[in-house]
C-alpha cells in the first residue's frame, strides 16, 4: 500500500470510531442483536446443511432461541421472587444476628462501640418516608407524563431488538460478504484470515463462558441446597452470573452465603459448608469447566478482563460493559499477529539472524511474517 492509502485507511478508521462513538446511545439494540445473531449462525449453517432453507433455519433458530428464553424466565421469576420474599422476611434475623454478634466483636476487636441498628427505626423511617410518598409520586408522575415519549422509546428500542437480529441472522452470510468485497484487496487475505482468528477466539470465549456461567450457578445453587440454606437459588444463581469477573462470583456469592449461613444456623458447622461449597466451585471452574467449555485459545488474564469492563462502562456506558470482553478479546488476537510480526522483523534481527537464539515460535530466518504479508494469503 502506497502512504496516502494508509492515510486514507487511518482516517476511514478513525472516522468509524467517532461514529461508534457518537452513536453509543443508539447502538446498545444493533449490538444485542448482532450478538444474537453471531450466536445463532453455526446452528442455523447446520440446518442449512441439512438442506433447509436459510429463512426456514432461521425461524428454527430464532424460534428455540425465544422458547428457551420464555422458559428460563418462566422458571426462574418465581424462584428469585420466592427467594427474595424470603430474603425480606428474614431481614428482621439479620438486624438481630448484626446486634448481638457483628457489633459486639467489633467493638471487642477495634474497642469501638457501634450504635445497634435498631428495626423499630428503620420501620419508622419507612414509614416518614411514605408518608412523603404522595408528594413525590406527584412529582414522578408528572415527570413520567413529560418524559412519556422517553418510556415509549425505551420500549420501542426494547422491541427492536428480536426484530432486528432475526433480520441480522438471515442475512448474516450475506453481510459478511458484502464487507468481505468491500475490504482494500491488498489487505483483505490479511483482515479475513485477521478475521477468521478472532471469531475463533470469540466463540470460544463467550459461548464456552455463557457455559461456565449457567454451569457454576447450577453447582453453587445445588450444593447451598444440600447445605440447607433457605436463600440458595438467589445467591448460587447470582455468584454463577457475576462469574464473568474472575473471582467476583465467590467473593459476592461466598460473603452473601457465608451471612445468610450465619444468620439461618448460628453454628460454625453451616458457614464451612458453604465455604466447602465455594471452594470446589472455584477448583471445578479453574480444573474442569474453564479448560473443557473455554480451552486454552482465549487466554485474557483476569487483569485484562477486570480492566476491559471497568474501561468499556468508563467510555461507553452499558454499550461498553457489553462488547467489553469481545473487543478485549480481538485486541488479544490482534496483539498476537503483532507478536509475531515483532519476532519476524528486522528490529528483532539479533535473535533472528541466529537460529539457536530464536524463540521457539518465532519463523526461521528469511521466513515471511506469521500474519502474511499484504496481497497474500496468510498461512
Amino acid at each position: 500500500m502506497t502512504d496516502t492509502q494508509k492515510w486514507q485507511l487511518l482516517a476511514a478508521i478513525a472516522v468509524l470510531c467517532g461514529l461508534l462513538y457518537w452513536l453509543s446511545p443508539v447502538l446498545t439494540p444493533f449490538a444485542v442483536a448482532a450478538l444474537l445473531a453471531w450466536l445463532g449462525d453455526p446452528l442455523v449453517d447446520r440446518l442449512e446443511r441439512r438442506r433447509l432453507s436459510r429463512t426456514a433455519a432461521v425461524s428454527v433458530v430464532f424460534g428455540a432461541m425465544t422458547l428457551g428464553l420464555v422458559l428460563v424466565l418462566l422458571v426462574l421469576v418465581p424462584l428469585l421472587e420466592a427467594q427474595i420474599s424470603r430474603l425480606i422476611d428474614k431481614l428482621p434475623q439479620v438486624v438481630a444476628w448484626v446486634n448481638t454478634v457483628v457489633l459486639p466483636w467489633v467493638a471487642e476487636r477495634t474497642g469501638y462501640s457501634l450504635d445497634q441498628l435498631n428495626p423499630q427505626q428503620l420501620i419508622d423511617a419507612l414509614r416518614e418516608h411514605w408518608r412523603q410518598a404522595g408528594g413525590v409520586a406527584a412529582t414522578v408522575l408528572t415527570s413520567v407524563s413529560k418524559s412519556g415519549l422517553a418510556i415509549v422509546g425505551f420500549v420501542g428500542t426494547l422491541a427492536l431488538i428480536p426484530v432486528v437480529a432475526f433480520y441480522f441472522l438471515r442475512d448474516w452470510d450475506d453481510m459478511l460478504s458484502r464487507l468481505r468485497a468491500l475490504l482494500p484487496r491488498p489487505l483483505e487475505p490479511t483482515v479475513s484470515t485477521f478475521a477468521r482468528e478472532s471469531d475463533e477466539v470469540l466463540a470460544a470465549f463467550l459461548r464456552g463462558q455463557l457455559s461456565v456461567m449457567i454451569a457454576l450457578g447450577m453447582v453453587y445453587t445445588t450444593g447451598l441446597m444440600l447445605v440447607g440454606l433457605d436463600l440458595a437459588v438467589l445467591i448460587g444463581m447470582l455468584a454463577g452470573v457475576v462469574s464473568f469477573v474472575p473471582y467476583l462470583g465467590i467473593i459476592v456469592g461466598g460473603g452473601a452465603a457465608l451471612i445468610a449461613a450465619a444468620v439461618q444456623f448460628q453454628d460454625w458447622l453451616h458457614p464451612g459448608l458453604v465455604l466447602l461449597v465455594f471452594v470446589v466451585g472455584q477448583m471445578l471452574e479453574g480444573f474442569v469447566l474453564t479448560p473443557w467449555l473455554v480451552g486454552d485459545r482465549v487466554g485474557l488474564h483476569p487483569v485484562a478482563v477486570i480492566f476491559a469492563i471497568l474501561a468499556g462502562g468508563q467510555l461507553f456506558g452499558f454499550l461498553g460493559v457489553l462488547l467489553a470482553l469481545p473487543v478485549a478479546a480481538v485486541l488479544m488476537v490482534a496483539l498476537r499477529h503483532a507478536h509475531r510480526r515483532y519476532l519476524a522483523s528486522e528490529l528483532y534481527g539479533a535473535a533472528a539472524a541466529d537460529p539457536a537464539a530464536a524463540p521457539p515460535d518465532a519463523p526461521p530466518p528469511g521466513a515471511p511474517p506469521a500474519g502474511g504479508t499484504p496481497g497474500a494469503p496468510a498461512p
